[in-house]
């Protein structure tokens, strides 16, 4: 089995969020196999791609380094890049069945464009001990599946060093799970983006995560409401990497905009075990 990884919404070459993806199979393998590869990959998410009857639809599971994710943006789009750039599949537009539902992506210019399920958030309290573990005292506090932090200024995103520790254990009554949280800002005037953030994850394995599709399935209706512009330009600013994309707020639904760059082909040698 061959396997690529590839840079998710990335302005080039080791920017952006790293995905492995294994090419499409006939059918599932065993849940416990896909975790391990998963680990062994040890990125923040290894994406299983399920062929079907239909050429231009497949099966897309995702899995961090510990856990299945319920739904994974960077690792669809590096699915769909995949497909297209990779495996030369020839349809306008790609369908993968998930845990999330149905998602599509189809091409757009140079990059990829998916149609996700909007997240808007609640106001929240802000938990206790989460300024403590942030190192920042949030102005506002919002809860979709992740908890997110407004914090005052872009400066103070990016100068954070949370202790990771301590933020495993919060989150968990206000959202799908503990240890998940965004910390966000509008951007400094001048730059070419509208809105800054990072995301911490050790709580599903992943310490800091450099780009996340899915966090941006809140920060659209968010920021779009708040700028009153459905069309919005994000910036993940993971340490020397970062990651960019367009987001357009279209109500129940958000259009999550970015490219893709393969950055390594391998093949697999440990056959898998089917479930």
């Amino acid at each position: 089995m061959r396997q690529w990884t590839v840079d998710a919404f990335a302005s080039g070459p080791f920017k952006g969020n790293p995905a492995c993806v294994v090419e499409p199979l006939d059918a599932w393998p065993d849940a416990a196999w896909m975790q391990a590869l998963a680990a062994e990959n040890n990125q923040a998410e290894t994406a299983f791609l399920l062929k079907t009857a239909d050429p231009a639809r497949f099966g897309l599971r995702w899995f961090t380094p510990t856990v299945e994710a319920p739904i994974c943006g960077h690792a669809t789009l590096a699915s769909a890049h995949v497909l297209f750039a990779e495996l030369a599949l020839d349809v306008p537009l790609i369908t993968f069945e998930t845990l999330a539902g149905d998602l599509t992506v189809r091409r757009d210019g140079e990059g990829l464009e998916m149609d996700f399920p909007a997240d808007p958030p609640r106001r929240t309290p802000v938990p206790e001990g989460l300024a403590e573990a942030l190192g920042a005292r949030p102005v506002e506090m919002w809860a979709g599946i992740y908890l997110v932090a407004v914090l005052e200024d872009e400066a103070t995103v990016r100068a954070l060093k949370p202790d990771l520790a301590a933020l495993v254990g919060i989150g968990g009554e206000a959202t799908g799970g503990p240890g998940q949280t965004v910390v966000v800002a509008l951007a400094d005037a001048g730059r070419p983006y509208d809105v800054v953030s990072r995301f911490f994850a050790p709580g599903c394995g992943i310490p800091e995560d450099p780009t996340t599709g899915s966090a941006h399935c809140i920060l659209a209706p968010l920021f779009s409401e708040r700028l009153g512009r459905a069309t919005l330009r994000y910036h993940q600013a993971y340490p020397g990497r970062g990651g960019d994309l367009e987001c357009e707020d279209r109500g129940a639904r958000v259009l999550l905009r970015g490219r893709g760059f393969t950055m390594v082909e391998s093949r697999l040698r440990g056959a898998p075990a089917l479930g």
